[in-house]
């Protein structure tokens, strides 16, 4: 069943309430006005709020404010219908679902960009430029002793490991255990960890001893103060072993297994509401120029025509799942949500979206 406000919206995007193009100054002239919260992923971050000072330049009577608490704290204020939107940089967990259901919340879930978690270290550290994921695992799995760069590999100084990363409500940190260590969530707890990067930046940057991880936007923020180290995910087929993160090979999808999409989640009822519904319209037509200007890499023009067709048409729920976005493409989900060809999602009761796992999807990114 298509969501009753899929008329509405099709309705307000008609009026030309939206200022294409990323800002023309006469986009106000229907007056349009309101509020639009968002909050979530520090990841996500520097995107949406990219967004907002462009649509707050079209739409100068609208607010937008856009917050930070994590993508966990994000999505226990949007579950409680405190916020308009919420910030991923993973897709919602069963657990959230579960929530959404029990109060009667239901949400479109839009992919908005693409990212790589960047793994760094002191500059001073001059004997690490390159970790393979197994070496990733031991340091990080849960009751992990390797304590010591002398015991991630031979030859490595005998000098103390001191670990940096975000906090367990971050999507971040989701993503990495998930990736890295098969199960999401799981890893030792005697690390440093902030939801906050910046924190994150600033801690290694002052120990000669750190290793850490966080989105790969804020090491290119930050490069002159930190070390990039190159990930090895031991398959022959994704090319030259060590591989850094970049642009390049992000969007292509070799470097693996630490690349992932962003999200923005839409509270359905709120979207209704004309502001929340440009905001949103506004944001997917003119993402791909703003991802590039803050450091993340756009999705296919494709993907942003199929997630506007997604949110025109009301269509709820999730394309993930189990909440695995390890060598997914967002096209191939998008299109399957369409065609029925999967399982419909059952956070709600009314919904045409559709439930995969991110494993049987046939390409990288």
């Amino acid at each position: 069943m298509i969501r009753t406000f899929s008329l509405f919206l099709a309705a307000v995007l008609a009026l030309g309430l939206v200022g294409c193009g990323g800002g023309s100054d006469d986009a106000d002239t229907d007056g349009l006005s309101g509020a639009v919260q968002v909050d979530g992923s520090s990841t996500v971050y520097p995107i949406s709020e990219a967004v907002a000072e462009e649509f707050i330049r079209a739409n100068p009577r609208v607010r937008v404010t856009v917050g930070v608490s994590g993508t966990g704290g994000g999505f226990n204020k949007f579950l409680r219908g405190e916020t308009d939107i919420n910030d991923a940089s993973r897709p919602i967990k069963p657990e959230e679902r579960a929530l959404a259901r029990q109060n009667g919340i239901e949400y479109v879930e839009l992919p908005v960009a693409y990212d790589g978690l960047a793994v760094v270290v002191n500059p001073q550290n001059d004997w690490a430029d390159c970790l393979t994921t197994d070496e990733l695992r031991a340091i990080w799995e849960p009751g992990s002793q390797v304590n010591n760069w002398s015991q991630v590999r031979d030859g490595f100084p005998d000098r103390p490991l001191v670990l940096y990363g975000p906090g367990t409500d971050s999507g971040t940190y989701d993503y990495f255990t998930e990736a890295i260590g098969g199960e999401s969530g799981a890893s030792r707890s005697d690390f440093s960890a902030s939801e906050d990067d910046n924190v994150l930046v600033q801690g290694i940057a002052g120990d000669a001893n750190a290793l850490g991880f966080f989105g790969l936007a804020y090491y290119e923020e930050n490069a002159d103060r930190l070390k990039l180290l190159g990930i090895d995910d031991g398959d022959p087929t994704n090319g030259d072993g060590c591989v850094q993160p970049t642009l390049e090979t992000v969007g292509n999808g070799t470097y693996q297994p630490l690349a992932r999409p962003e999200f923005i989640y839409v509270n359905a009822e709120r979207a209704a509401d004309p502001a929340v519904a440009a905001f949103v319209a506004f944001y997917l037509e003119n993402a791909a120029p703003l991802v590039r200007e803050v450091g993340y890499i756009p999705l296919s023009d494709e993907a942003y025509r199929l997630g506007l067709e997604r949110f025109r048409t009301g269509t709820t729920g999730t394309l993930f799942g189990d909440g695995d976005t390890i060598g997914v493409t967002i096209e191939e989900l998008f299109r399957r949500g369409q065609s029925g060809a999967v399982p419909a999602d059952t956070t709600a009761t009314d919904t045409t979206a559709t439930d995969t796992t991110a494993t049987d999807t046939a390409a990288a990114l």
